[in-house]
């Protein structure tokens, strides 16, 4: 079955899969991508002020042809300024007359959190946004939100994997007692930033018994938190994988050992940087000298939040 949709605390229905235009998409023309991903099955595309897509995004819905209706389409305030100007540029950009799901992308962003929400609050009143949400939030920041805010935020967009489940559990137990639609970016950092960890012998043979893969593996994770997933790929054929997910979440899920297995590995945290570094550099520096090894490593790290979201 193709991935569904969940509905919000205000009523809208959210789908559960959306394809991003972030992490190493940003700044970059991504029109052919987001095509791609629309005729591969997504109908929920996620961009932001900060990521420099929202006007690609815009040309790619333009090119599929759909209607709007079929479209979900997140974005986010990403810098300070007036929220409202920041919304009518994004609408313009992506040539729409109302945003889907409208967040904050950082708490820092809302100098005075009672003001700043209730800005939001009057734009989803206003009609420019049908719902309106967080990204990267706390759980004070949530808490602190939530003493003075009138409307809750319907999603919190965080960072979400195995290797930081334990440290996020609270804020999930959190938001799920508030009704706040967890939204996972970055999940498959056991694969793609932190490979070698004690997380991957639990997902490798979990997906050898269901026939599926690693990224199958762990999106099934994420899903059995109650979370919903956003990710990227450039590939049709990776598209196509991740959307296949949902059939295996409810056709042959992972069992409640395997999921507290992947809970447990992830608690010991990811293996060393160094261990990282030379997992991913050994390769193609193996001949190099070690004062270049060591520039190289020193490099990746001072540009590592730069591929975040």
């Amino acid at each position: 079955m193709p991935f569904g949709t969940v509905t919000l605390n205000d009523g809208n229905e959210f789908p559960i899969i959306a394809f991003g235009t972030g992490s190493t998409m940003k700044f970059k023309d991504v029109t052919d991508y987001v095509g791609q991903a629309i005729e591969s099955g997504f109908s929920h595309i996620d961009t932001a002020q900060y990521y420099q897509t929202e006007s690609y995004v815009g040309l790619a819905i333009k090119e599929s042809g759909l209607p709007r209706s079929s479209l979900y389409i997140t974005t986010k305030y990403s810098f300070a300024g007036s929220p409202r100007q920041a919304i009518q540029q994004s609408l313009n950009k992506i040539g729409l007359s109302y945003i889907d799901l409208y967040l904050v992308h950082f708490s820092r962003l809302l100098s005075d959190f009672e003001s700043g929400w209730q800005e939001f609050e009057k734009m989803k009143k206003d009609g420019l946004t049908r719902s309106i949400g967080v990204s990267n939030f706390t759980l004070e920041d949530l808490q602190k939100l939530l003493k003075t805010a009138v409307m809750k935020p319907a999603v919190n967009q965080i960072q979400f994997h195995p290797y930081n489940y334990a440290s996020h559990k609270t804020l999930l137990e959190y938001c799920a007692k508030q009704n706040i639609i967890v939204e996972a970016y970055g999940s498959l950092n056991s694969i793609t930033e932190n490979p070698g960890g004690p997380v991957d012998a639990i997902v490798n043979a979990a997906a050898r018994r269901i026939g599926a893969t690693p990224n199958q593996v762990l999106f099934s994770w994420v899903r059995s938190k109650g979370a919903t997933i956003v990710t990227t790929s450039r590939t049709k054929e990776r598209l196509q994988e991740y959307l296949a997910v949902e059939d295996l979440h409810h056709e042959a899920p992972l069992t409640a050992e395997e999921i507290a297995a992947i809970d447990e590995a992830g608690a010991k945290g990811p293996p060393s940087q160094l261990v990282v570094a030379r997992l991913a550099m050994q390769h193609k520096f193996e001949k190099s000298s070690p004062f270049i090894i060591w520039l190289a490593i020193a490099i990746m790290f001072g540009l590592a939040t730069f591929f975040m979201f």
